[in-house]
């Protein structure tokens, strides 16, 4: 190995990175596998140029960071991380985990809990206070995971879908 160089991850060692552009096909065929709640997210060809305007938006944004994870060097999980300032507790950092998701043929291998090991860190590196994220509520395997990675559940949250009521 040369100096200043990595080792390589072990086999089967989940890594969690910033995602790059040519990552979007596989985060995009994960986020379009998810359908517990419709289909509302498309790796229909047609759809792309949506993914790589949003994708340019957040990489613009130095507020917020678009993650993978791979198992073997392929994609099989996402997160988005943002940071923002509140005015509540002195004008905290506060951190948000959004569109966690992990490709449904590797759940239950470590790489649901890669990806918050290293958002937990990374906020805190970062500054941030808390880290919060939403979760449907009736997703409760996911409850029941992110219980175990160290998060409280203490909020109820609401949403309006802007686009249905226009």
């Amino acid at each position: 190995m040369s100096p200043g160089a990595s080792p390589a991850p072990a086999q089967g060692a989940v890594t969690v990175e910033e995602a790059r552009r040519e990552d979007l096909p596989a985060i995009v065929s994960i986020l379009a596998r998810e359908t517990m709640f419709g289909v509302r997210d498309s790796a229909d060809p047609a759809d792309y140029a949506d993914y790589e305007r949003a994708f340019d938006a957040i990489a613009a944004d130095p507020r917020c960071t678009l993650y993978v994870a791979r198992l073997e060097g392929r994609v099989v999980g996402t997160f988005q991380l943002i940071l923002f300032h509140a005015l509540l507790r002195h004008g905290a950092l506060l951190a948000h985990a959004e569109a966690v998701q992990v490709d449904p043929d590797v759940r239950g291998k470590g790489v649901g809990s890669a990806m918050m090991e290293f958002a937990i860190a990374e906020a805190r590196r970062r500054g941030a206070g808390s880290l919060q994220l939403a979760s449907n509520k009736l997703r409760f395997d996911a409850h029941r995971f992110y219980e175990k990675a160290g998060f409280e559940k203490r909020l109820d949250g609401f949403k309006i879908d802007l686009a249905a009521h226009g």
